[in-house]
């Protein structure tokens, strides 16, 4: 991986912020998108201390113009993109009888369209260069199903359906296109679940622990991976056994 030019989306916390390290100490030069600049700038400081290559690039996913800006960007510092990480998502849970048609419209644009954006701006590069990898961070949820989440559930199907479609689309010019769909991973989000919640989350998994974000990157780092050429159009679980 080294000196290959990845950018990541949602690099400033959680997955994306394990991705971006990761990625860097293999020796990829990173680009690190999101819209928290000053939590970018302290990751980009990180990674550059240690003796990384990495870059901050303010970016929103529900913004087409902040997408195409950000790339434009990323390509004026490291002439090229050949690895796109697409992590950027939000929830706004809510029973589907009840749920609004904004909360709706921004979970699928910000986590789905998105996504296809971002495909859209680096795949160009990638097809001249006939070499790149992309990886769509999905979910378990996406897989399985989950109530109150008919939007979060949606948009990370739809994203496996893209890496599938996409997988095939571009695999003559030596593009990979994959899914990582983690479970249940120590975040913020799950810091705040009640010890009761967190006891039957536990008691659903076969490993009876949550994940790590530095397993999700880790598998996200291999199918990035000169060693993953050959796998293509493929969900990688990361969940403990939660569905199998």
């Amino acid at each position: 991986m080294k000196d290959r030019v990845a950018f990541i989306t949602g690099a400033s916390q959680g997955i994306g912020r394990a991705c971006a390290r990761v990625l860097a100490e293999h020796g990829a030069r990173v680009v690190a998108a999101a819209r928290q600049q000053e939590k970018l700038e302290q990751l980009v400081a990180e990674i550059r201390a240690a003796g990384g290559q990495a870059a901050a690039v303010p970016m929103d996913v529900a913004s087409a113009e902040s997408i195409a800006a950000a790339f434009r960007q990323a390509v004026e510092i490291f002439g090229k993109v050949e690895i796109l990480v697409n992590n950027a998502g939000i929830t706004r849970d809510g029973l589907a009888m009840r749920m609004k048609r904004e909360s709706w419209d921004a979970v699928l644009t910000t986590n789905l369209t998105g996504s296809f954006l971002c495909i859209q701006q680096a795949l160009p590069g990638m097809v001249r260069a006939r070499w790149g990898r992309i990886v769509n961070i999905s979910s378990v949820v996406g897989e399985t199903g989950n109530s109150g989440q008919a939007n979060y559930v949606a948009s990370k199907a739809g994203l496996i359906g893209l890496t599938k479609a996409l997988a095939q689309e571009v695999a003559s010019r030596n593009i990979t296109v994959n899914a990582v769909a983690p479970g249940f991973i120590e975040t913020a989000m799950t810091d705040a679940l009640e010890p009761a919640a967190r006891d039957r989350l536990l008691a659903m998994i076969p490993l009876r622990r949550m994940g790590t974000d530095l397993e999700v990157a880790n598998a996200v780092r291999f199918l990035a991976s000169d060693e993953a050429a050959y796998i293509t159009g493929h969900v990688l679980d990361v969940n403990g056994g939660l569905r199998m």
